[in-house]
């Protein structure tokens, strides 16, 4: 196990001494390039806009790779930053620097408004309302006389540094290819945070996030607005960067190229929002240079053969290019596991025997069905207490009514004395209740170790300011020593730099308790843990279990497999059409003919679990 955990942290340290010489050498590059001589001013003029693409498709990656929220309307907010300053310094003379800040504060409020009404939107109508952006925001800076109507506005001033002008596009460059840089360094630091693991959780799904105390509409609003300023600084460049805008360049045309350029390069990848926006630009500069020569200038052909490449290659390479560098050179970065530091503050334990958790005349009916039906029972600190019944009985409404997943259409439910019933869920979480799931609810693209992070949130205070400013780090050592020492509980610590995704179902399970137990549960809520493993790992799960609750943790589980059920459990209830039939000692279940005859068809046998 130690030979396993340094050879571990050594490959580790290789991938990050690569990382950090390729992004070294590609920084070296960029800097280089403009300052040879022998550098064609068309280079650097392209180099400029693919800096300015960056910046755009790179907040698309947050928004649309990380978070799972589709956007066409990101040029509105380029054309937000770029008619701030050309208005602003042309008709009111107020200096561009200063305008950057002004620009920035107008898209933080146009996104806080139309976010609060698109994040909140599913499927496609998320999508469509961003298009909707787009288009109005188009005719309305092409309509406003005071925005020069679609000659847009001429002569802005140029920007200057230091006494010095940067009137062209060499003298520019650099401050174009800082802001880019920049903006991925914040970008990698905030996704590698706190802040960072709960919008990756978002594209998951929300129950799953919820359930782990995140408040996901409330991380939904956070990347739309930063995706939004990065393209207001894009545009706050470019206007600096031509001196003159006009409605064309911000278009629904010119925020599909931008998701384009996202997809391309990578969506879910940050350096990947670079590359999509070079790819991208440089293609479509050739095209346009080669093609007329060949085809005639009577028709815009590289339009279409730049739309043929584009879906050719997301044919072939659905996740983009980024990934395939990634497999072929293995650059991926994990976190480290800091067993120094120390260890997050645990709850006060409940005082065994009390009641915790009281179901108190439950219902929940949808529509005419009813699916639970005036069921009660307690779960008392320091037990494993099973729930049980045959298909259709109920068990998943109720655990989903405990867990705040739904709501009850009557009766209540209280943890600690508290009534919970109409908290939502990650409310719950934050007084001590951790779920699993009946179909593993893991994030496949990301590590074991930082899945079971995501258990950590709640437990945690740092923000977004603090994680871009790296001001976080004590935490996430605290917050990874958690996670290491959960995973080392569980046997795991092996696994802990391998993609979630890769692990069979039985890991997959015990990664999810893990990520459960990181929200330091006095009630853990298991949904299914034995479904779908096999003798030996139901035998392992069931002493892990034994374990926990000697630890001090309440354990409530629903499962169909009765051996495991009842060589595990101290008390069982059981379920039948929506009523609760039964409750007792395993024993006592075992014997009673009601439950033979509506669940068990005669099973008194001893457990596997014993």
């Amino acid at each position: 196990m130690t030979g396993s955990r340094a050879s571990s942290t050594s490959t580790t340290v290789r991938r990050s001494a690569i990382v950090r010489a390729c992004t070294a050498g590609f920084i070296a590059l960029i800097v280089l390039l403009p300052a040879v001589p022998a550098t064609p001013e068309v280079a650097v003029t392209l180099l400029n806009y693919i800096g300015l693409y960056s910046i755009v498709a790179l907040g698309l990656v947050l928004l649309t790779g990380v978070g799972g929220m589709t956007s066409f309307g990101q040029a509105a907010f380029v054309g937000v930053g770029a008619y701030t300053t050309a208005y602003l310094t042309t008709v009111h003379g107020v200096s561009g620097w200063l305008t950057l800040w002004i620009g920035l504060a107008i898209t933080v409020v146009c996104a806080l408004v139309l976010g609060l009404v698109t994040v909140r939107l599913s499927g496609y109508y998320l999508p469509l309302g961003t298009i909707a952006w787009g288009i109005s925001a188009y005719y309305l800076f092409g309509n406003m006389a005071a925005l020069g109507r679609y000659d847009g506005i001429n002569n802005i001033p140029p920007l200057e540094l230091f006494g010095r002008s940067l009137a062209s596009g060499r003298s520019f460059y650099y401050l174009i290819w800082i802001a880019v840089f920049l903006c991925v360094f914040a970008t990698r630091n905030l996704l590698d945070s706190r802040a960072g693991r709960a919008i990756r959780a978002l594209k998951a799904g929300g129950v799953m996030a919820e359930s782990c105390g995140i408040h996901t509409e409330r991380y939904k609003l956070v990347i739309f607005v930063y995706a939004a300023m990065l393209a207001s600084l894009s545009g706050w460049l470019y206007a600096h960067l031509q001196r003159a805008v006009n409605p064309t360049p911000f278009g629904l045309e010119a925020g599909i190229e931008y998701l384009f350029m996202a997809v391309v390069g990578g969506v879910g990848y940050v350096w990947g929002a670079v590359l999509g926006a070079g790819l991208l630009t440089v293609i479509k500069d050739l095209l346009q240079r080669v093609l007329p020569n060949v085809l005639g200038e009577s028709g815009n052909f590289e339009i279409v053969v730049f739309g043929v490449l584009l879906v050719l290659l997301l044919r072939f390479s659905q996740e983009g290019i980024w990934p395939h560098i990634l497999n072929l050179f293995d650059f991926r970065d994990h976190p480290k596991i800091a067993p120094e530091a120390q260890p997050l503050v645990y709850r006060e334990k409940a005082v065994p025997g009390e009641v915790l958790l009281a179901l108190g005349s439950v219902s929940k009916t949808f529509g005419g069905l009813i699916a639970v039906n005036d069921v009660s029972f307690e779960v008392r600190a320091g037990e494993i207490l099973g729930l049980i019944g045959p298909n259709g009985a109920g068990k998943s409404t109720t655990f989903n009514l405990m867990s705040g997943v739904m709501d009850p259409s009557s009766g209540e439910v209280r943890f600690g004395g508290r009534r919970i019933d109409r908290l939502p869920a990650r409310e719950i979480a934050h007084l001590g209740i951790a779920r699993t799931f009946q179909h593993v609810r893991l994030i496949p693209g990301m590590t074991v170790i930082e899945n079971v992070l995501i258990g950590t949130h709640q437990r945690t205070e740092a923000g977004v300011v603090s994680a871009i400013l790296r001001r976080d780090r004590a935490e996430e050592a605290q917050s990874l020593h958690q996670a290491s020492e959960q995973l080392r509980e569980l046997g795991l610590p092996e696994y802990a730099d391998q993609s979630a995704g890769s692990l069979p179902l039985g890991k997959q399970r015990l990664v999810e308790i893990a990520r459960a137990l990181c929200c330091d549960p006095l009630l853990l809520l298991l949904d299914e843990p034995a479904a779908g493993l096999r003798y030996r790992e139901k035998l392992e799960l069931a002493a892990i279990l034994r374990r926990l609750r000697n630890d001090g943790i309440t354990i409530l589980l629903v499962e169909h497999d009765m051996d495991f059920v009842m060589g595990l459990t101290d008390r069982v209830v059981v379920m039948d059409f929506g009523v609760k039939l039964a409750e007792g000692r395993p024993e006592e279940i075992q014997a009673n003919p009601a439950v033979v005859e509506a669940y068990l068809g005669g099973v008194t046998e001893g457990a596997a679990g014993q």
